[in-house]
């Protein structure tokens, strides 16, 4: 029975993260960035001023039972900055050569506007409840804009979101936690599960407001301590840098694949792991983030919206370059062959530090990374998961307390076992999320141009 649904789900995954679907994912943000005029390059200063710039000054707004603009995007990120900006990147560098980061900057570009859009239709479509918490994403946004007509669609996309935050959002994170645990203090898994279900019960039971305190303290510390990292293993081969920098805009046209290769197939592969990688990890397009943003007190669509394109930009130009750099700086051989040697893509990406930075020092550091990388995951993902079946039930309180519990014992099932088989069915889950938003982002297309347009005319 495990081989027919190993079998059936990879099939659909293959087709889910497959060229079809990378290509309508890139092709939505191509679409969206004619649409809106560029904004990711038209407003890039007033978007970092805004946002990043914007958390200097002072301010002494009440956001009530709601996220601050910032706790809204640090709970997003949370869940977009994981494993796969480290193990997701490093596999595609190995699979699909230098060339796939070129080609996952490339998703990630188009993708800014992608995620813009999605938050902007978030906040647009959303509703408070009786305790005036906002609720929003795309199920509330298939319904409240396309009409009830649509409410099939939304449904699909919270059941595909709920289901997911138990695989993706929950045991792979947990299980990378407890090996990370287990590498640096030799701690037993099943402790690792309990004390991790505790420090997860604590969070999540606190509501959205607490899970938007604690990542937004979490995501600024785990983010600015790996990417010094990087930027130490830069600054140690700094004189490789213009070489790795070239291999990179080679290899993205390059008709000789990682290892040989027919004609053509370098670049396929190459533009495949990029975008793929892209995606999985700025989320963008899967419709996982305006589930977070739509919580944040601001009323302006817009203004919460340009948070999102500061989030990919954080998440892939950053982060994600900064695992492509040492990769490439570490002299480490490429190819499949020469990843099957590593326990894992974690395990490629730690050998790649340890090129590079003192003894094992480079390894520890990445370890530590991951840990709260997968932490702060699990938390966001605790919230979308809620929501999801929270649309699904109309908010009975009840089913909320019995997800909440649910996703707490996982948590511990998540860290004993290999989790292997969820990881791909969720892995599957995620991809097909975006097949609903994606109908909406295109459908509502006119509505986030004239959200726009409204916003950065009254801007000027």
């Amino acid at each position: 029975m495990l081989d027919i649904i190993t079998s059936v789900n990879g099939k659909i995954n293959g087709f889910v993260w497959g060229p079809v679907m990378l290509v309508l994912l890139v092709g939505t943000g191509v679409y969206l960035t004619i649409r809106t005029g560029g904004i990711q390059v038209r407003y890039f200063g007033f978007i970092l001023k805004n946002t990043i710039g914007s958390l200097f000054a002072k301010k002494g707004k009440d956001h009530g039972a709601n996220l601050s603009p910032f706790q809204a995007v640090s709970t997003a990120m949370a869940a977009t900055v994981g494993t796969g900006n480290i193990a997701g990147v490093t596999g595609a560098i190995f699979i699909g050569g230098p060339g796939a980061v070129f080609w996952m900057w490339v998703s990630a570009f188009f993708g800014m506007c992608t995620k813009y859009s999605e938050i902007a239709l978030a906040m647009k479509y959303r509703v408070k409840d009786e305790n005036g918490v906002y609720k929003g994403g795309p199920m509330y946004y298939i319904e409240n804009g396309l009409g009830k007509n649509w409410k099939w669609l939304a449904v699909i996309f919270a059941i595909l979101g709920g289901l997911a935050s138990f695989g993706i959002g929950n045991i792979a994170q947990s299980n990378e936690i407890a090996g990370a645990m287990e590498s640096l203090m030799g701690i037993n898994p099943m402790i690792t599960g309990i004390i991790l279900a505790v420090i997860v019960a604590i969070v999540i039971l606190g509501g959205v407001q607490r899970i938007g305190q604690v990542t937004s303290l979490l995501v600024p510390f785990m983010a600015c301590f790996y990417i010094l990292a990087g930027i130490a293993v830069i600054l140690l081969r700094i004189t490789h840098v213009p070489a790795a920098l070239a291999q990179i805009f080679t290899s993205a046209f390059s008709f000789e694949a990682v290892g040989g290769g027919v004609m053509g197939y370098a670049i396929m592969v190459a533009m495949r792991q990029g975008f793929a990688r892209g995606v999985f990890s700025n989320e963008a397009g899967l419709g996982s983030a305006p589930i977070a943003h739509a919580t944040s007190s601001t009323e302006e669509p817009a203004e919460q919206a340009i948070w999102g394109v500061f989030e990919v930009f954080v998440d892939t130009i950053i982060i994600c370059t900064i695992t492509a750099m040492t990769i490439l700086l570490s002299g480490l051989e490429l190819g499949a062959d020469a990843l099957s040697n590593y326990a894992s893509n974690g395990a490629a990406a730690a050998a790649a530090f340890n090129q590079v930075l003192p003894g094992v020092i480079g390894g520890k550091i990445l370890e530590i990374c991951l840990l709260f990388f997968a932490l702060s995951t699990i938390l966001s993902w605790s919230y979308y998961g809620e929501r999801c079946f929270g649309y699904l039930t109309g908010g009975n309180k009840a089913v909320d307390m019995i997800y909440k519990g649910i996703f707490i014992v996982v948590v511990v099932f998540g860290a004993i076992g290999s989790g292997t088989l969820m990881w791909d069915i969720s892995d599957t889950l995620n991809g097909m999320m975006a097949i609903p938003n994606l109908v909406a982002l295109l459908a509502l297309s006119g509505v986030t141009v004239s959200i726009t347009k409204d916003y950065f005319k009254n801007k000027k």
